[in-house]
């Protein structure tokens, strides 16, 4: 009786699931019946073969429920495992041959998946880096400032010796504070699309000129010689001019800050299509092991060096970030206590 029971349920069950194959196989049966109809003329035979389309239909009912609920069941098995992750990779989905082409979208998208999963977990790990670098970049000028401040409230605003000194530390201070949130916004609005960019053709040579001139100061302060090799007048360059000198003065700074001796070189190198912009220094270099990480935010090849001659760690970050909206690459090239070469191309 219970055996019976089992039968009957799972005749019922694997009907049900192929209830959506009912129509066709209405359908396909009446066709078949008209036919025996206008074919046989026995009327006993007739009724016999209706029967037999009857039950075989049925039972063809009752295969295909039978498949379709096994096939169901796989896809669940499936679905359930990768929601408990219990796959270590998709080469471990396995379905049966009749279902090859779902268990190949299901492949892909269990790799998309993954994917996804894993660049939200480097996201939220470089997000979690960056929110600690920005609490330590706030943090040293701000404890330099207050420790200075509280210093003269102790007492020595009233020492001519220090107070004009610790003034002008906690100033020098305030103006890093301010250069690093600065610098903060715009890597913030580049990376969210917000800056704007105004393209156009402009003079190169004069570009140049202007920005060597306006940082000639700084290199005279540590006895550089700051060179521009001029380019024939009439170069005409494609870009944002502003956001270039950006670029342009970041490169300077930075070339004139690990140079302890010898020259900063500008100058421009024209292609057929192109024109590439080069500033070379015969500085301290970068080592091997660094090129590909110095254009990440907050790195510094030498951190004690680095906080020593001041800059907020963005500035090659934002440079990467505005050569990329122009359609091109900074290229290094260094070499440790030779010099660094950095170029990029902009279009004529």
């Amino acid at each position: 009786m219970v055996i019976n029971s089992k039968v009957l349920k799972n005749l019922n069950t694997y009907l049900l699931s192929a209830k959506v194959y009912f129509k066709e196989f209405i359908l396909l049966d009446i066709l078949v019946a008209i036919a025996i109809l206008l074919l046989v003329e026995d009327s006993r035979i007739t009724i016999l073969l209706i029967i037999l389309l009857f039950i075989s239909s049925i039972i063809v009912l009752y295969l295909v429920g039978r498949r379709r609920d096994k096939e169901l069941d796989e896809i669940k098995t499936i679905i359930n495992n990768i929601r408990k992750n219990r796959y270590q990779s998709s080469d471990e989905i396995e379905l049966s041959k009749s279902l090859v082409t779902l268990q190949r979208e299901i492949k892909k998208m269990y790799r998309k998946t993954n994917d996804d999963i894993e660049s939200l977990n480097k996201l939220q790990q470089v997000r979690s880096e960056f929110l600690a670098n920005v609490s330590h970049e706030l943090r040293t000028p701000i404890f330099a400032i207050q420790g200075f401040v509280e210093t003269l409230l102790d007492g020595a605003i009233n020492d001519p010796k220090v107070n004009k000194q610790f003034l002008g530390k906690a100033n020098q201070h305030t103006i890093s504070l301010s250069n690093l949130l600065n610098d903060l916004i715009d890597i913030s609005m580049i990376e969210s699309g917000e800056m704007k960019m105004s393209f156009r053709y402009f003079n190169i040579d004069d570009f140049l000129k202007r920005v060597v001139s306006e940082q000639s100061s700084l290199a005279e302060t540590k006895n550089l010689e700051l060179v521009y090799s001029p380019i024939r007048d009439s170069l005409q360059l494609y870009g944002d001019k502003d956001k270039l000198k950006q670029v342009v003065v970041n490169l300077l700074q930075n070339a004139i800050k690990y140079t302890e001796k010898g020259k900063v070189e500008v100058l421009v190198e024209e292609e057929k299509l192109y024109g590439k912009i080069i500033v070379r220094d015969t500085g301290i270099g970068i080592p091997p092991n660094d090129l590909d990480r110095i254009f990440e935010r907050f790195y510094r090849v030498d951190k004690m060096r680095s906080r020593s001659v001041g800059g907020t760690g963005l500035g090659l970050a934002i440079v990467k970030h505005i050569l990329e909206a122009h359609g091109t690459a900074m290229i290094v090239n260094s070499e440790c206590n030779i010099g660094s070469e950095f170029s990029f191309k902009l279009k004529k």
